[in-house]
């Protein structure tokens, strides 16, 4: 009597398990995306042909309404004019090279930034005007 194994190893390759993983994977980075900055501003910045790599610690936006806006934590946060060097004393003290950016729209007339940077200069502050690269 001639007796036959009917243990056969299967070549095939299951997809289910990885098309799962690939569908939770898609779930998870379109969620997390919308955390990422829900509350940048959004400013039409000035063009130029040089950057820095300096790292700021703050940001101070200026909108065309002549709005002040000062980064608390990622989060943009309206201020008076007045309010801004008490802010920035308050929480950058007097740390050795301090850097702040800039953002200030096309539109702003130049006096508003001026005032800006005067605060910056009578702390020692150093202040970076953030612009957008230029294009060819």
């Amino acid at each position: 009597m001639a007796l036959r194994k009917r243990n056969r190893v299967e070549s095939g390759f299951s997809m289910a398990s990885m098309t799962d993983l690939v569908f939770l994977l898609l779930i998870f980075f379109m969620i997390t995306s919308t955390v990422v900055s829900p509350n940048a501003l959004k400013l039409l910045l000035p063009q130029s042909s040089n950057q820095t790599n300096a790292k700021p610690l703050t940001t101070i936006s200026i909108t065309k309404e002549l709005q002040y806006y000062v980064n608390n934590n990622g989060k943009p946060v309206l201020v008076n004019f007045t309010e801004i060097e008490p802010y920035l004393r308050q929480t950058l003290g007097n740390q050795p090279e301090m850097y702040i950016s800039l953002h200030a729209e096309k539109s702003v007339p130049i006096e508003e930034v001026v005032r800006v940077m005067n605060i910056a200069k009578r702390n020692n502050y150093k202040m970076i005007l953030a612009t957008s690269p230029e294009r060819d």
